[in-house]
């Protein structure tokens, strides 16, 4: 960090091993994370008095270059953060979960769902049925009526745009398609 960590406590004494163990999470993050430049943890006690049944909030200001993530810990549960330490560790792990999200964003990763395999059907045997479905990948996979869901096995047609689901250890004789979908061709994507 560029700047020291700065630790305050509000409604309560300044304590040793309360500062320690903000120490020891702190450098948790650092290692976690080399860009932090700040980090500022301010604890506090709800009042001031009471020895037994005070509850605590954690509330922690980390800065990055061109971000700041704010972590205010109160506690939803109304015994849970009785223990300071207990405050502290939760504090620390909501900071950790948003300076990892943080760092997936500054490295350009950003979660893309897959799309769903596609298809179209190439046969229908409405009196045995099933039928068979040539994917946008090249396969040809089987399905059975009971594997159709949104509308009946008897209204579908061949060459109906069909989003499915594939199962490779339900049959010996190869892939079988768990769930069929039918699509507007609209959706339909002729590559995978």
């Amino acid at each position: 960090m560029q700047t020291p960590l700065e630790i305050a406590f509000n409604n309560m004494d300044p304590s040793d091993f309360v500062e320690a163990r903000v120490r020891e999470k702190a450098a948790h993050l650092e290692h976690l994370c080399e860009h932090i430049t700040s980090c500022r943890v301010y604890i506090n006690a709800a009042q001031k008095r009471h020895r037994k049944g005070n509850r605590y909030e954690v509330h922690i200001d980390v800065h990055l270059p061109g971000h700041e993530l704010n972590v205010n810990n109160m506690p939803g549960d109304r015994h849970a953060h009785e223990d300071v330490y207990v405050a502290i560790r939760d504090a620390f792990k909501a900071m950790e979960r948003q300076i990892m999200k943080w760092k997936e964003q500054a490295k350009g990763k950003v979660k893309v769902h897959e799309m769903p395999l596609q298809g179209r059907i190439t046969e229908l045997h409405t009196g045995e049925g099933f039928g068979q479905i040539a994917t946008t990948d090249g396969r040809l996979v089987y399905f059975h009526k009971n594997s159709v869901v949104g509308k009946n096995f008897d209204d579908l047609n061949t060459k109906d745009t069909v989003e499915l689901v594939i199962q490779y250890d339900e049959s010996e004789k190869g892939p079988q398609a768990s769930t069929v979908r039918q699509i507007s061709s609209m959706k339909f994507k002729d590559t995978p």
